[in-house]
């Protein structure tokens, strides 16, 4: 692991480790187990794939999560939080209940734009809603299986 430059101060360093976007919503998402990459990067939607490859990748080097590589073809890669990673479990949790003291957003919110809540909210027991429709350049295209013979 590295150490960090700034001024020397631990909670600069933790900072500079875990402050970015997108860190404390991985961790969030990785909170109930092991996920794909087309898993975190469906959840956390606006995020483009080289952003969330190269933050997986930052965490892998400063022992937050681990990387499992299956094998196989396609690929099957799993990342999963590591011991260290768990440690902050607690931050996400207080960050969800300092953004509903501030009223930045509310779960419901979340529910109502995804059609579930995040994976560690503790309202998470209650049924889905439908998602909010999405332009058509952002859904998924059904997987087509069929064979074509030329």
């Amino acid at each position: 692991m590295r150490r960090r430059d700034l001024d020397g101060c631990p909670v600069a360093g933790a900072l500079q480790m875990i402050g970015d976007k997108w860190t404390m919503l991985i961790v969030r998402d990785l909170a109930n187990g092991p996920r794909r990459t087309l898993e975190l990067l469906s959840g956390l939607f606006p995020i483009s794939s080289r952003t969330l490859v190269a933050r997986l990748r930052d965490m892998e080097g400063d022992h937050l999560v681990e990387r499992i590589d299956y094998g196989g073809n396609p690929p099957h890669v799993e990342y999963v939080l590591t011991e260290r990673g768990r440690f902050l479990l607690p931050l996400v949790d207080s960050l969800r209940q300092l953004g509903e003291l501030f009223g930045c957003n509310e779960c419901e919110d979340r529910r109502q734009r995804v059609g579930f809540y995040c994976e560690p909210c503790p309202l998470n027991e209650q049924t889905p809603v439908a998602p909010a429709p999405q332009p058509s350049s952002l859904r998924r295209r059904e997987p087509d299986d069929s064979i074509v013979l030329l």
